[in-house]
């Protein structure tokens, strides 16, 4: 008998493992596959991350810091409005060793982490939870008190116990090339529907190209046109779902999601770790696993942290669609210094924007 097993050992699932261990429950952790593989996210993040990670992750994972971004309504050789701060903003790291160091963080602080196990049934009883998970070598049934599904956009725990699904799904996908940059800004491109393409320099890692369109465009054609514009070959892609829009329940009698398979993400970006990581934390709070009514407490906590950031994000997805003339009026009012935070979305209104925005 666990008291959670947690399916996905992505940000979200790890971070919940290890804080959880920590206070004292006894976790079993499942990831289909390698932890980190295949890469389907985008490694561009705040500077917030690294209060989620132990202690000497940033020395190992970083890969570039970056200090604003150029937007574009058009291709790369069309005018650009850049946002900048005169600190750093953001940062580039390696997306893959960022799941393998919190994972092996809840290993540390006591969490069971197991690999290659594939998650083929999940029922919830009155008292507990039976898990049926196949491995290298057998498939067996294992019970706990809670189960989190932690396991993405596409979530088996969440169709398994039929609760809602996201809002909308777009269709992402990521490409990389080798040479070195360490341009100290992205780009940003509103050239595809609903959403944007961008390139970020990688440091010594390269270049990551990507984009993201909703389902039924050609996403393929999207990002060979968008490279091509660029005049690069990718020598390596990747692709997968970006969950917009949490639904209205993420918790069930003994169950509750996490990050993506919460779409507990920014509909602006899609970019969901440090939004994961927290509703994480929240639950790690306020779940007792033997309490199902604590379940409440962390459907209260999470969407009273994010609720504001996410429909604000909303707000701000819904300019990428305004025509191009106004796109190009708006930003050309607007750019310059910012004092804004790329994760909160609140701080548009915030008195030191406001004051660089008027000064």
């Amino acid at each position: 008998m666990y008291d959670f097993v947690v399916v996905g050992a992505g940000p979200a699932g790890s971070r919940f493992a290890r804080r959880a261990a920590a206070n004292g429950a006894d976790v079993l952790v499942f990831e289909q596959g390698r932890i980190g593989e295949p890469l389907a996210c985008s490694g561009h993040v705040s500077t917030d991350v690294w209060e989620f990670t132990p202690p000497g992750a940033r020395e190992e994972l970083l890969q570039n810091e970056v200090y604003g971004a150029r937007f574009h309504t058009g291709g790369p050789d069309s005018e650009s409005y850049p946002f900048y701060k005169d600190e750093v903003i953001s940062n580039v790291i390696d997306r893959v060793g960022l799941d393998r160091t919190l994972a092996e963080a809840a290993r540390d602080a006591g969490a069971d982490v197991r690999e290659e196990h594939t998650v083929v049934d999940v029922t919830e009883g009155r008292d507990t939870v039976q898990v049926r998970a196949r491995g290298p070598d057998s498939t067996d049934t294992y019970v706990a008190r809670m189960v989190a599904g932690a396991d993405g956009p596409k979530s088996r725990v969440r169709s398994e116990l039929d609760l809602p699904d996201p809002e909308e799904l777009l269709h992402g996908v990521l490409g990389f090339t080798d040479e070195p940059d360490h341009d100290d800004f992205v780009d940003v491109h509103l050239t595809v529907p609903d959403f944007f393409a961008w390139r970020i320099p990688r440091g010594e890692a390269g270049v990551e190209y990507g984009l993201a369109v909703p389902p039924g465009d050609d996403v393929r054609a999207r990002f060979e046109e968008f490279t091509d514009a660029y005049g690069v070959e990718t020598d390596r892609r990747c692709s997968g779902l970006i969950p917009i829009g949490p639904p209205p329940r993420v918790t069930g009698r003994r169950s509750f999601l996490l990050g993506d398979a919460a779409a507990q993400t920014k509909p602006f970006t899609g970019g969901g770790i440090l939004y994961g990581m927290t509703a994480a934390d929240h639950a790690a709070r306020e779940i007792d696993p033997a309490d199902p009514g604590t379940l409440g407490d962390y459907e209260d906590a999470w969407r009273a942290a994010l609720r504001t950031e996410i429909r604000l994000g909303k707000l701000v997805r819904a300019g990428y669609s305004v025509p191009a003339p106004i796109q190009r009026a708006g930003m050309r009012a607007l750019s310059g210094e910012i004092a804004v935070h790329m994760d909160r979305p609140t701080t548009l209104f915030s008195r030191e924007q406001l004051r660089k925005l008027f000064g």
